[in-house]
């Protein structure tokens, strides 16, 4: 969300949290990675925002594949629930 908003608090209305959770995540997954993966700009005249950084770019883009996967290989588990659920 912060790469589509450009802002770190615009990121967690979108999401429903609050700025501080939000900050709270971010500073934790810099940690966790031990290099930034968004870049905050405090605010000023023309206010501040943030930006994913090339590793948090890549972060991305390597967790939407695997939820891609992930749906993939659950997909027939699905859909065997679903018969169970249609077969009362």
């Amino acid at each position: 969300q912060i790469a589509a908003f450009g802002s770190i608090s615009a990121a967690a209305r979108g999401m429903e949290m609050s700025y501080k959770h939000a900050w709270d995540l971010v500073e934790d997954m810099n940690r966790v990675f031990g290099k930034p993966l968004v870049a905050a700009q405090t605010g000023g005249r023309k206010g501040g925002g943030a930006q994913l950084t090339s590793v948090g770019l890549a972060v991305v883009s390597r967790f939407r594949a695997i939820e891609r996967a992930a749906s993939s290989a659950a997909a027939i588990h699905m859909q065997a629930l679903q018969a169970e659920i249609d077969a009362g």
